[in-house]
């Protein structure tokens, strides 16, 4: 069976201190979790990468320090 992706901005959740992605105005992909794996676009390329938690959220291999906005992709 093919994953479909689906395309979403990460977005936290202060009350919870977690990122969730956004796929529309009210749908929403679920809590993220340390090591959930996604793709994020950067310059007009998909890199993939997985979140993590250190001293604050971060996507593995990824040079920013806010993460919050960007446009990833997750496989369902």
């Amino acid at each position: 069976m093919e994953h479909e992706f689906r395309i979403g901005a990460l977005v936290y959740k202060e009350k919870i201190n977690r990122y969730d992605i956004r796929f529309d105005i009210d749908e929403y992909y679920g809590d993220l979790r340390c090591g959930d794996c996604m793709e994020v676009y950067i310059k007009k390329e998909w890199i993939p990468t997985h979140i993590e938690l250190g001293d604050s959220w971060y996507l593995s291999g990824i040079n920013t320090s806010d993460i919050n906005g960007l446009l990833v992709r997750i496989k369902i």
